[in-house]
């Protein structure tokens, strides 16, 4: 079911939101020179996949966690981009191919030793990494490895429809803070 909800709602995001898509890509354009930000990430069962946002952070900033990334790193338009969470939208096409879910794990990178070895035990990768879960809208993020695969745990251990919904509303009405910058 949830994965129904997550191709139904990335599909009618896309399309709703191509206009706004667009905008910021030619903004992007102008910010950067190189509006998209793609990254390999770690997925499902370990799996390698490549994740897509735009992009908020100069192009010759360091491919790391954010919790480690310079704050001096982060363009105007990505500091409004991150705030308002719209770095995320392109992420939508991850859900609609599969890669992702609207609701899971944050997907992390691969250098990230710590996590995916916490995660690993606690088998988290036995799902889809999401575009938002119970860490983001808690305040949990990837500076805290053990705590973020707890709490990432304990998510999909309860991960009915109405988690995964409210989830997703308290995304949208700005609850959480991403993860912190250095």
């Amino acid at each position: 079911m949830i994965r129904l909800l997550d191709v139904l709602f990335a599909s009618f995001g896309l399309v709703c939101c191509s206009p706004l898509l667009l905008f910021i890509y030619v903004l992007g354009l102008f910010d950067t020179g190189s509006p998209l930000f793609r990254q390999e990430r770690v997925g499902r069962h370990l799996q390698s996949f490549t994740l897509i946002k735009f992009r908020t952070m100069r192009v010759d900033t360091a491919s790391v966690a954010s919790h480690l990334a310079s704050q001096s790193a982060i363009t105007p338009l990505g500091k409004f981009l991150r705030k308002t969470k719209m770095d995320e939208l392109p992420q939508l096409w991850n859900v609609l191919v599969g890669e992702m879910s609207l609701v899971g794990p944050r997907p992390g990178l691969f250098n990230q030793e710590e996590l995916t070895a916490a995660r690993s035990k606690l088998n988290v990768f036995d799902a889809r990494p999401g575009i938002t879960g119970l860490a983001q809208i808690s305040g949990v993020d990837m500076s805290t490895p053990q705590l973020l695969a707890e709490t990432d745990q304990r998510m999909l251990k309860n991960l009915t429809l109405t988690c995964y919904f409210s989830c997703i509303l308290q995304t949208v009405i700005g609850r959480g803070g991403g993860d912190r910058i250095g």
